[in-house]
């Protein structure tokens, strides 16, 4: 089954998408939201598949609606870095021994086809990165590899929109890779029934037509078996949580020349069996002054142009 979020009007709703067809999933005693229907657990899953089989005529055209990210605010979103072989080529650094964790708040969701946006005061270097993206379905602690795909209640295509110029000057991540807008995904959840390997699937991204990343899940460093173990023996994974399981070679800083977006670009992530998203760029100018303010000393940088 593929599940999504959107709004008709001002509304916003919950549904499975049968083909062209949405069937809304609240308005039939089913939960209203993406998230409460994630922790109903699997007999809501299980007769909400049933409903929908069975009632197929009750499904509106996709073409009327807007969509939105699936889950708009996940519980947990938690980021992987260099988790592909081919990533790790590119920059000639050692293979790591664990998974690298860092997280992502949820402030920088947005939509499957929702503008990707920053202000040029503060970053000229967003990179790229087309990643899969793991829902979580059940509370997961302590949980092993054999058992840890049983955790899992679908997969979707996110983008790890990252600034590099503040990944590099705060020499960690989070920030780099919170900013408003830098996780969009979607447009679907589909559920692990209908991915049985989620380490067979081709991942692609374009920006403007031209493929910059085109590598297969298989390139994984730890698996997604490996991911949801490990992560569940440092803190509970709860329903709704999403964890991005890295980005293979491709990315615009590692370039050369390097490649970062621009005003306008276009970028599309598509993922195999999962579905694709598509975001256009847009950087905002600013003239002027930046603050930041440390107690009571404020800093300020020159005044500039901003391109």
């Amino acid at each position: 089954m593929r599940y999504i979020t959107f709004t008709i009007g001002r509304e916003q709703k919950f549904g499975a998408l049968l083909g062209e067809q949405v069937i809304e999933l609240g308005k039939h005693s089913f939960p209203a939201t993406m998230l409460d229907f994630i922790q109903a657990g699997e007999d809501a899953w299980t007769a909400a598949k049933a409903f929908c089989l069975a009632n197929l005529a009750l499904g509106v055209p996709l073409s009327r609606l807007h969509l939105l990210a699936p889950l708009p605010r996940p519980g947990k979103i938690i980021g992987i870095g260099l988790n592909y072989m081919d990533h790790c080529r590119e920059q000639n650094v050692k293979i790591p021994e664990r998974p690298l964790v860092f997280a992502k708040y949820g402030t920088a969701v947005t939509g499957p086809y929702e503008t990707i946006q920053w202000d040029a005061a503060l970053t000229n270097e967003v990179d790229y990165e087309g990643e899969l993206g793991v829902v979580i379905g059940k509370t997961a602690h302590w949980v092993t590899e054999e058992t840890a795909l049983d955790y899992v209640f679908g997969y979707t295509v996110a983008d790890d929109v990252s600034a590099r110029d503040l990944q590099f000057s705060d020499r960690q991540w989070v920030r780099s890779k919170s900013l408003d807008t830098f996780c969009p995904f979607g447009p679907v959840i589909v559920t692990s029934g209908e991915i049985p390997d989620p380490q067979r699937l081709a991942l692609r991204t374009k920006v403007n037509g031209k493929v910059l990343q085109d590598s297969n899940t298989s390139e994984m460093i730890f698996s997604v078996r490996a991911l949801v173990a490990f992560l569940s023996r440092s803190f509970t994974l709860e329903p709704g949580d999403l964890i991005l399981t890295g980005t293979p070679d491709g990315v615009g800083v590692f370039r050369n020349p390097k490649i970062f977006l621009q005003n306008g670009d276009l970028v599309e992530v598509e993922i195999e069996g999962v579905g694709k998203i598509e975001n256009r760029v847009f950087c905002t100018s600013t003239l002027g002054r930046l603050t930041i303010r440390n107690g009571s000393n404020d800093r300020r940088n020159k005044s500039c142009l901003l391109m």
